[in-house]
């Protein structure tokens, strides 16, 4: 046997050995995911009925811990998060109720087709199948949505957001972004679903297919510590120094291509700042960094590299590539007129490099949320 053959071997026994591990600690985390929700599913019916108190939940924690010496996370404040988090998402719940809405209006796409027919299939954990009186939704819900996500994510969520609407924001985007902990805990901190909710992006000639979500305005920089005067250098070099974080932001399905990436037009070189590949949108975003307001001269600068992008790199399979200009500041109006006759698909966003107050972002939700309502009849 040859040592390049001997080396595949070894790799390939090393990923058997990876991916079974990953395997059981998935199991494991839904086995403690439906243990709390089960715990807390009689904590909560036995206090909602009146049957228990304080003091009952107390010698509960007290009777754990005789019978298992040791055991952690069932005090009375453990018990008590646990019946939370089955208050949160019992199937009659607002989150469960918001959820299913959700995969109703998508219930066109791919997604929520495959996923209707894992519900008629009944394709689920044995775990998840003696749950008495579960109906086949919730089933699915629990199995593609609570148990993807480990405890300490989920007291995270519940203890950082207030509506349904935040928690399954927050749960979908910890599971589709494949988030650590403390990635979850940094996108709670910067505020990413009042952001998304209530951008304010300008966008020009994209088509209306894009997914809400996928661009952000503002941006949140603050790991960059950048001081309040900074040159477009120090702010480039600064993202690709901390360029994982960057990704974070900006959303994991970005692909990083390079920085300064040369084009050719005619006899000269040009160098656009940040270039990357979505492979959700399959095409090419530019990021191009501005420290200074929006001007509607940047535009120009960036259709020229939009042309030529999707002239010499762009791949025939792929769609128009996307312009986002990172501008310190903007002036929307002076943003709707410089957009109204642009042909290129190109996005102005805000970027800070300090975190942005959850008062201020929540104001600014209610406000939305006031202004979309319909007004009483006369």
């Amino acid at each position: 046997m040859s040592e390049t053959t001997q080396h595949s071997d070894f790799h390939q026994i090393t990923l058997l050995i990876r991916e079974a591990r990953q395997r059981a600690y998935a199991k494991v985390n839904e086995e403690l995911v439906l243990l709390y929700y089960r715990i807390g599913k009689v904590v909560s019916e036995r206090v909602s009925e009146g049957k228990w108190g304080d003091k009952t939940v107390d010698e509960l924690s007290g009777f754990i811990q005789y019978k298992i010496p040791g055991i952690k996370g069932f005090n009375r404040r453990g018990l008590y998060r646990m019946r939370q988090f089955y208050d949160a998402y019992a199937p009659s719940s607002a989150c469960v109720e918001f959820w299913k809405e959700q995969q109703a209006h998508q219930a066109e796409t791919e997604e929520a087709i495959l996923l209707n027919k894992k519900v008629k299939n009944s394709i689920v954990s044995s775990a998840l199948t003696q749950f008495e009186n579960a109906d086949k939704q919730h089933i699915a819900f629990m199995s593609s949505v609570l148990t993807r996500l480990s405890w300490t994510q989920h007291l995270m969520i519940l203890s950082k957001t207030k509506t349904q609407e935040e928690k399954i924001f927050y749960l979908l985007t910890a599971i589709n972004e494949k988030l650590s902990v403390r990635e979850l805990e940094r996108q709670l901190n910067s505020g990413i679903f009042e952001r998304t909710v209530t951008s304010n992006l300008k966008v020009g000639n994209i088509q209306k297919t894009i997914p809400d979500g996928i661009f952000k305005d503002p941006y949140i920089f603050e790991f960059l510590d950048l001081p309040e005067l900074h040159s477009e250098s120090d702010l480039e070099r600064a993202l690709i120094v901390n360029l994982r974080k960057f990704i974070l932001e900006i959303g994991k399905d970005f692909t990083y291509m390079g920085n300064q990436y040369r084009i050719q037009v005619g006899n000269k070189d040009y160098h656009t700042d940040l270039l990357f590949y979505h492979r959700g949108l399959q095409c090419l975003v530019l990021f191009e960094l501005k420290i200074e307001e929006f001007k509607p001269e940047f535009l120009g600068k960036l259709n020229f590299y939009l042309e030529a992008l999707d002239r010499n790199v762009k791949r025939a399979n792929e769609n128009p590539s996307i312009g986002v200009l990172l501008c310190k500041g903007k002036d929307t109006e002076v943003v709707e007129y410089a957009l109204a006759r642009n042909v290129s698909p190109a996005l102005i966003a805000d970027y800070e490099t300090r975190l942005i107050d959850k008062k201020i972002l929540r104001k600014k939700l209610h406000e939305l949320a006031e202004n979309l309502k319909i007004p009483d009849d006369d």
